[in-house]
């Protein structure tokens, strides 16, 4: 993975950026011919003017003044569509783009571990998939494409103002060495402010999505003057770091207009001479003068074409760098059977969330399929490890994890997650309707099954008495729901993507004892003739568990039924004195 260099053309980047122009170098080549196009246009309306002053004006010509001037008219409206279809051209060219490229990292992100995801700020992704990617259409839009076309103007300009009278031109060219010195300098000093600026977006962004999903954190333990001042801080250092490229900026920008008044100057002094010496004509002078303009304008504007070029390039080196990230779980299996039975078998199984420091050490245990294994143990003790490396959330080190018979790595992950369903004691739900957080956009899930699930599950009436029921929308998070709701919502959610393996952690801490009974009876049908793993504190819920692992510091303690452990009087004994007392 490389590192982000900041340059304004880096060759490798920009080559890996133009890959994404591939399915559509048509628009690609049309746009590029337009360019070319617009810098032989450019130059032709000077040559126009000074042609109708020599010949139709200071020689009063009435006629040919009128006609001069419709051709005048008709180049410039050629060239006002031709800049149309060029602007519209590569706006479309760098949006296709970016929605490509978009994709492409979303999809890769969905791909990665969660392992990733506990490493990297919520806000730092979001600021690359939205904000560094909305920057790269811009290497389209009013980058490489202006740049080269801007370019390809001012030579133009420059051989036609050559042909025309080489002592105007050099006159007119004497500010420019000092201009593309001023132009380096500030190519240079931008580059390092943008860089810093693409950082302090990503901190904001990454500050603010953490804040805003725990802001109830924040007010129910007072801390939101703190808080306010933590975001004063990222928030002056944001606005300083912009700061610092507009200065660049307003010293740069003031320089290129006093050298292109100097130009000017010794046009109009030199060539005022000439004039009344009879040496030039007045057409030819009006004529330089427009072409200093010419000249001045594209060289003002590449510099910040060239940063707009720089900041694409930052960006771009941000996304691949999420995008060379090989943090994914290897998909190399391709089994899918017709059905999974449930069988589930842990061998020597080694974990690690960082290397060497083991959370899971040596693990071993069977569960037949249809049975009901609990997990038990105080927190950090390995419970819900056990359940990501079966659902292939983490990649474990060594040993092996069997269903039916089978390595978990030669099933198709896809295929295995499908067969198993995880409700967490945190229920995450999207700012949807209740229909498709059940369903998560499963169309074989008809409205039917889901309120007859609700049924089942004792969410129906609380459902029925919402605005638009079923089709009522839970907000972000699903905030509008009380904690035990949303844990309802879970379980039917379960329910009826009907898994092999069910998976429950902790998932009825949040249901309060008046719900409990419904609960209980509900998870006692989608536990049947299901392999069930259940993570729970309370030993009461999984008294009736076909087997009981007792954990602690990643190894296993006892294991048994939970008549077997009492009889033992081991660690499992004593907690359950502990909660029963």
């Amino acid at each position: 993975m490389s590192e982000i260099t900041g340059k304004a053309v880096d060759l490798d980047v920009l080559s890996r950026v133009l890959k994404y122009v591939k399915p559509y170098r048509g628009r690609f080549i049309f746009t590029f011919v337009l360019t070319i196009c617009l810098a032989v246009i450019s130059p032709l309306r000077p040559l126009l003017i000074q042609y109708t002053f020599d010949h139709y004006i200071v020689i009063p010509n009435p006629d040919g003044l009128l006609l001069m001037t419709f051709i005048i008219i008709g180049v410039l409206l050629l060239e006002a569509f031709t800049y149309y279809f060029y602007t519209y051209s590569a706006n479309w060219l760098g949006q296709t783009v970016i929605k490509d490229l978009r994709m492409e990292i979303y999809h890769h992100i969905n791909s990665l571990k969660l392992q990733y995801f506990d490493k990297t700020a919520i806000g730092t992704l979001v600021t690359r998939v939205v904000s560094d990617i909305e920057t790269i259409a811009d290497i389209f839009s009013n980058g490489i494409l202006v740049i080269f076309g801007d370019i390809l103007k001012l030579l133009a300009v420059v051989i036609v103002m050559f042909v025309v009278d080489w002592q105007l031109t050099l006159i007119s060219l004497a500010t420019i060495p000092i201009l593309l010195v001023a132009t380096y300098i500030f190519k240079n000093g931008i580059r390092s402010s943008f860089q810093d600026v693409r950082t302090q977006v990503s901190r904001l962004n990454a500050f603010l999505q953490e804040h805003i999903t725990g802001m109830h954190i924040v007010q129910v333990f007072n801390r939101e003057e703190k808080e306010m001042e933590r975001f004063k801080t990222i928030n002056s250092q944001h606005r300083d770091a912009h700061i610092r490229s507009v200065w660049y900026y307003s010293i740069f920008l003031p320089v290129v207009e006093i050298l292109s008044a100097a130009s000017l100057g010794m046009i109009v002094w030199w060539g005022s001479h000439q004039v009344m010496n009879s040496e030039v004509s007045l057409g030819h002078l009006i004529a330089f003068i427009l072409y200093i303009h010419m000249l001045f304008r594209p060289i003002r504007e590449l510099a910040d074409k060239f940063n707009t070029l720089q900041m694409g390039m930052v960006s771009s080196e941000r996304v691949f760098k999420v995008l060379d990230t090989k943090s994914n779980i290897e998909d190399a299996g391709s089994l899918e059977p017709n059905s999974i039975h449930g069988t589930i078998e842990f061998k020597n199984v080694w974990f690690a969330y960082t290397k060497d420091d083991y959370v899971l050490k040596d693990i071993s245990f069977k569960v037949e399929k249809g049975t009901t294994l609990a997990l038990v143990g105080a927190t950090g003790s390995g419970k819900t490890s056990i359940i990501n490396l079966l659902s292939r959330f983490y990649e474990f080190e060594k040993g092996d994890i069997i269903v039916d018979g089978i390595s978990v790595r030669d099933y198709s992950k896809t295929y295995l997650r499908k067969n198993i369903a995880v409700v967490l004691q945190d229920v995450f739900l999207f700012s949807d309707t209740i229909y498709k957080n059940i369903t998560l956009g499963d169309e074989s899930i008809s409205k039917q099954t889901v309120i007859e699930a609700a049924k089942a599950f004792g969410a129906h009436e609380f459902i029925s008495e919402l605005p638009g029921q079923y089709d009522y929308n839970v907000m972000e998070r699903g905030a509008m729901l009380s904690v035990g709701q949303r844990q309802l919502i879970s379980f039917i959610r379960a329910y009826v993507h009907n898994p092999t393996i069910l998976v429950l952690d902790e998932a009825t801490s949040s249901i309060d004892t008046q719900s409990e009974d419904i609960i209980q009876s509900a998870l006692a049908k989608l536990m049947e003739g299901r392999t069930s793993i259940v993570i729970a504190h309370r030993l009461a819920t999984i008294q009736n568990a076909d087997k009981i692992l007792v954990m602690e510091k990643g190894k296993i303690l006892e294991m048994g039924s939970h008549q077997q452990l009492l009889e033992n009087g081991g660690h499992y004994r004593t907690l359950f004195e502990l909660q029963f007392s």
